[in-house]
C-alpha cells in the first residue's frame, strides 16, 4: 500500500508542534519559546524565515470557493508558524488570483514577503506584467521580482534595475528550475547586480553545490531553493522507510524535516519554498524552521542514505 506523506511523519514531536496555538511559535518541552531559523539577505542585511512557500500547481485552483478557502487555511497556517516568503509566477495559472483572495481574507498583506516572476518573451512588457501581478495579489508593491527561467532576461533585468532604483520593488533576481542553463546562470550571477537567485536543490539534485551555491556566497546573493522535495518524488522514494535512527541527533522528526533541513543547512541557502495544498503538510514543513540543523557531516550522511534507497 502506498503511504501518504502524513503517514510518513515519525514520532510525536511534530504532532505537538502542529497543536501549537495559532499565531505563536511552538513551545519546546521546557516551556521556552522556539526560535525560528532566519537567514540574512546579503544585499540589505534583512532577515527572512528559512522556510517559505511556493504556489506552483497547489494554488492553481481557479474560482472554486471550497478550494480557495482551503488554500487560505494553508496560507494562514504558514503565517501562524512564522513564515513570510511566498513565491508565485504568471506561469502558475490562477495561483496569483487565489493568493490575492487569501491575503485579502486574512488581511495579511503586512505579513507577506511577496515574490513573483516576470515570464514573457516580450522584453518591453516588464512593467505591464509586474503591474498585472501586483493587482492580482493586491499588494502595494513586490518585495522581489525575478526573471523566470531567464526568459528575456537582458531586457527584463534592465527594467527591474530601474524599478528598484525608483522604489517600485525592493529586490531583483533570476530563476532556473530542474537544473537548467547553469552555465549561463553563473555568468549572469558574475556580471549583474542580483539580490536573489532561485534554483533547484535537494538531497538528490545537488548540481548547484559545484558552482552556483559557492558563487552566491562569493557574490553576496541570497538563494531561494525550489523543488526541495523534487516535486514530491522524495516522499515516494521513502514511502516504505522509517527515518534512520540517527536522524534525531540531527534535529529531525519527520521526512519533511529531513528533506528541508538538508537544504536550509547549506550555508549559501537563504530560503526553501516547498509547495503544499494541505494544512497538515504545511505544519510539517514549518517544523523544519525550528530546532537544530544538521552538521555538514550529517548532511553527507543524509544524502548517502537517500541515494541508497
Amino acid at each position: 500500500m502506498r503511504l501518504t506523506r502524513r503517514q510518513l511523519v515519525i514520532g510525536a514531536g511534530i504532532s505537538g508542534f502542529a497543536l501549537a496555538s495559532p499565531g505563536l511559535f511552538a513551545e519546546l518541552a521546557g516551556g521556552t519559546a522556539a526560535v525560528p531559523i532566519l537567514r540574512t539577505v546579503p544585499s540589505s542585511g534583512e532577515s527572512v524565515p528559512a522556510i517559505g512557500m511556493g504556489t506552483w500547481i497547489t494554488f492553481n485552483v481557479g474560482n472554486d470557493p471550497y478550494l480557495i478557502e482551503s488554500r487560505t487555511e494553508v496560507l494562514k497556517t504558514f503565517f501562524d508558524r512564522g513564515g513570510s516568503v511566498v513565491d508565485c509566477s504568471p506561469m502558475y495559472g490562477s495561483s496569483a488570483d487565489v493568493l490575492g483572495k487569501a491575503l485579502n481574507a486574512l488581511q495579511a498583506h503586512d505579513q507577506v514577503f511577496a515574490a513573483t516572476k516576470i515570464w514573457t518573451a516580450d522584453e518591453s512588457a516588464t512593467r505591464t506584467q509586474a503591474e498585472s501581478s501586483r493587482n492580482r495579489w493586491g499588494v502595494a508593491r513586490f518585495d522581489l521580482l525575478q526573471v523566470h527561467n531567464l526568459l528575456g532576461w537582458r531586457g527584463h533585468l534592465e527594467t527591474l534595475k530601474e524599478m528598484k532604483a525608483d522604489g517600485e520593488i525592493r529586490y531583483l533576481g533570476i530563476t532556473t528550475s530542474h537544473g537548467r542553463r547553469h552555465d549561463e546562470f553563473a555568468r549572469i550571477m558574475e556580471t549583474e547586480p542580483l539580490d536573489f537567485v532561485q534554483l533547484t536543490y535537494n538531497v538528490l539534485d545537488r548540481e548547484a553545490e559545484s558552482v552556483l551555491l559557492p558563487l552566491a556566497r562569493e557574490r553576496g546573493i541570497a538563494v531561494i531553493v525550489n523543488r526541495p522535495f523534487r516535486g514530491g518524488a522524495l516522499f515516494r522514494r521513502v514511502q516504505s522507510e522509517p527515518l534512520p535512527p540517527w536522524a534525531a541527533a540531527a534535529g529531525i522528526g519527520s521526512w519533511a524535516e529531513f528533506f528541508l533541513k538538508f537544504v536550509i543547512a547549506h550555508p549559501a541557502v537563504t530560503c526553501a519554498i516547498p509547495a503544499t495544498s494541505q494544512v497538515a503538510h504545511m505544519q510539517e514543513n514549518m517544523a523544519a524552521m525550528y530546532g537544530e540543523l544538521p552538521s555538514e557531516s550529517q548532511r553527507q550522511q543524509m544524502a548517502a542514505f537517500v541515494r541508497s534507497l
